[in-house]
């Protein structure tokens, strides 16, 4: 690690200190006393220990967005064993690059983050998406949640096209759990298990372990990973009033670094059995710690307070393929040609947050309020040597040498040999720290003007500073800037009656993006700027049969300040740098429905159309000589895609059983931004069916892929795209207890 150790206990001791002083407070006030499920409501979110911040005291028709739940029984039935698994599940995300498969990346509503960074989620409210500890797995995750649009107004830094939330499974002071095995294709191995219990005369201190080991081949011939996590918890109850809970996160995975197939129009994708890289694994490691302070005052206010801290590395050596004249595929439909990139990656991410919400009246109106602040600090180091060759423009790939293999990296799809060069001589090519803070306020009210009519006023005020060293500089160089945002949102809702509501709401983001200009200037953050308009009902209060929810939203999104080629004669003097200089924008319709029958069958369905396309003219700013004109696509982004699942429990015999499966259809996008490359659209079908044959045990047959689909999810360039996996069989035994 590096020599910044002496330093965490001065930052950890820092967080103590602003959460010590933070006058901050989470509640949730009452809901209306004639409201039937009043009761209920106020039950639900005064029990401590389970709260999360940036909430307040809302049921879902008073929220002026789109969001869905996604809960950890829809997870179940759908086989998702990490988050990208979960994300299918809504039609508003879909798959971005994802680093050769190391780290999450997603788009929602068309927009995604910084390519060079995962994709930024939330943790319990907490950011944790940023850093290099591979894949999320879904192992200890109770729900995942995606929250459309900006929520820079309250959530602070984030994605451009709205949030992901992962909520933890934490203890709830009861006693058992599970254990779980899986073995699957390709020598799929899986174990998992869930315990928690109580300690102490009043059970006022609850206990969780949650853990996984996963050992896997894969369809792509040499390609193996190992991963192990392990995710404790406690939670003590100090009072009736106070709730103090404390999760650690710790993973850590052997994956390869796989860069997927290549395309060409003359020869097409090659194989997706074939691994173009080399069998050598990237190790990633993290480590997180969440403590949380939740202190209930009365019936009006209470009090949160958190503090969230993450290690994460990634360390390894990765083959990939070339781009343009230098990639030998282009010209025979065998050869490819890879260059070789050495990485050492590592990054911290402190977190402070504390907020007030709570109720009061001004005449008659009501007004719920939340208000708070938060601090985090993101320290990220990248050292990256790499070495690559230029394959001969006239040579002859008919009678390549062993000097040719061993000097270009070369790799037969016919005959695929590895390790013949796994070391070559890699020269400097990134050593950098960037050091990212920022501190914000953030305000936000829901005033009941009458008892149908309510208006939700809110604004952040966010101030970041950066410090960027460049060690290959000689001499090594610091320069630090800073900046300063507003993001004001506005919603309102009008509920027409107990099980129906229309909205409205406009809200504006940001996110912090790494870098500086040729100038040596932090960029301006990137700006997002959104609107929708819908309606939600709960079918429950029209149909007694029936219980769930159904949504549509019509939506816009205009995103500004994107990174793209700086091609002024000053910066393409110096070298290749970038400008916040692109705008794009996404226009979309959204339909989600999650329902569940009194004769046990649930159904889940989510369509998105969006239409997402840059809106001025630029060049592209990874350097490929393209020029992208407004009115071209956003990469990976599909206009249409629909995701559903359906599941029926019943018994056989006196056992009970479950049976059921899905479909996702995506369908064809812009797969290497400024070309014609676009990727084909594709419809996958998965089943599943689950029996208890001895109470407490259950055995589960799942088939992903059904119809053995050949197709392919994301790309970052035509020699960078990811296949999806061929059909897949997993048998699963679970004993619960």
């Amino acid at each position: 690690m590096r020599d910044i150790k002496l330093n965490r206990t001065a930052k950890i001791a820092l967080a103590s200190a602003m959460a010590s002083v933070s006058c901050f407070a989470l509640t949730s006030a009452p809901a209306f006393a004639q409201d039937d499920d009043a009761e209920r409501v106020q039950e639900t979110i005064f029990v401590v220990g389970d709260r999360q911040a940036y909430r307040g005291n809302f049921d879902d028709l008073e929220i002026p967005a789109a969001d869905q739940l996604i809960d950890e029984e829809l997870l179940v039935q759908a086989g998702a064993l990490n988050l990208n698994d979960a994300l299918d599940l809504s039609a508003s995300v879909a798959r971005q690059n994802n680093f050769g498969g190391l780290w999450n990346a997603f788009s929602i509503r068309g927009f995604s983050g910084d390519i060079n960074l995962p994709s930024g989620f939330l943790v319990n409210g907490f950011n944790a998406g940023r850093g290099f500890g591979g894949p999320r797995d879904l192992v200890g995750i109770e729900s995942v949640e995606v929250l459309k649009g900006p929520r820079s107004a309250l959530f602070g830094r984030g994605e451009p096209g709205g949030t992901v939330n992962l909520v933890t499974k934490r203890p709830n002071f009861e006693t058992g759990g599970y254990v779980r095995g899986t073995i699957g294709s390709w020598n799929q191995l899986r174990a998992e298990g869930d315990y928690q219990s109580v300690i102490g005369a009043n059970e006022a201190l609850g206990f969780r372990l949650v853990g996984f080991y996963e050992d896997a081949e894969s369809f792509r011939d040499g390609v193996e990973t190992e991963k192990l996590g392990f995710y404790p918890s406690v939670s003590w109850d100090l009072t009736n009033a106070i709730n103090i809970t404390y999760e650690l996160e710790y993973t850590t995975q052997e994956l390869p670094f796989d860069r997927g197939v290549v395309f060409s129009e003359e020869f097409g994708f090659s194989p997706r059995d074939v691994f173009v890289g080399e069998p050598v694994p990237i190790e990633t490691e993290v480590l997180g710690h969440q403590l949380e302070l939740q202190h209930t005052f009365n019936d009006n206010w209470s009090f949160l307070g958190g503090i969230g801290y993450r290690e994460t590395s990634l360390e390894g050596d990765a083959f990939e393929p070339q781009f343009g004249s230098r990639q030998t595929y282009f010209r025979d439909g065998q050869t490819i040609s890879r260059f070789f990139r050495s990485r050492d990656f590592e990054s911290d991410y402190l977190v402070v947050r504390g907020e007030v919400a709570g109720e009061f009246e001004t005449g008659p109106l009501r007004h719920r309020l939340i208000f708070g602040a938060d601090y985090d600090e993101f320290d990220n180091t990248l050292v990256i040597n790499r070495y690559r060759s230029r394959f001969p423009a006239d040579g002859d790939l008919a009678n390549l040498t062993p000097d040719d293999i061993f000097t270009h990296l070369l790799l037969d799809i016919n005959n695929p040999v590895y390790g013949v060069n796994l070391n070559p001589e890699a020269g400097a090519n990134t050593n950098r720290n960037e050091v990212l803070t920022g501190y914000g306020f953030y305000v936000q009210d829901q005033i009941d003007i009458t008892d149908k009519l309510q208006v939700r006023i809110g604004a952040r005020f966010d101030d970041f500073e950066q410090d960027l060293t460049n060690f290959l500089a000689t001499p090594a160089t610091t320069i630090t800037s800073s900046d300063d945002r507003v993001s004001p949102q506005f919603g309102v809702v009008y509920r027409v009656n107990d099980g129906f509501s229309l909205y409205a709401s406009y809200g504006e983001g940001y996110r912090q993006q790494t870098g500086q200009d040729f100038q040596g200037n932090q960029f301006d953050p990137n700006i997002t700027e959104s609107s929708e308009i819908g309606f939600k009902a709960d079918l429950g209060h029209f149909y007694n049969s029936v219980d769930g929810s159904v949504g549509v939203t019509v939506f816009q999104v205009d995103q500004s300040n994107f990174l793209v080629n700086d091609d002024r004669p000053e910066a393409t003097a110096v070298g290749f740098f970038s400008i916040p200089a692109g705008e794009a924008e996404s226009t979309g319709l959204e339909f989600d429905a999650n329902v569940a029958f009194e004769n046990d069958l649930s159904l889940w369905v989510s369509y998105a159309y969006t239409d997402a396309e840059f809106s001025n003219s630029f060049a592209d700013a990874d350097g490929f000589g393209f020029t992208i004109d407004a009115g071209d696509p956003v990469i990976n982004s599909p206009e249409h895609q629909f995701s559903a699942q359906v599941a029926k429990d019943f018994s056989v015999g006196a056992m009970p059983a479950t049976l059921g499966g899905g479909v996702l259809f995506v369908g064809e996008r812009n797969g290497f931004v400024g070309s014609d490359f676009i990727l084909p659209d594709y419809t996958t079908a998965r089943l599943f069916g689950e029996i208890e044959p001895i109470e407490n045990v259950s055995v589960r047959l799942e088939v992903d892929n059904l119809f053995d689909e050949t197709f392919y999810t994301n790309s970052f360039a035509d020699v960078w795209v990811e296949p999806g996996a061929p059909r897949r069989f997993r048998l699963t035994a679970t004993y619960a207890f």
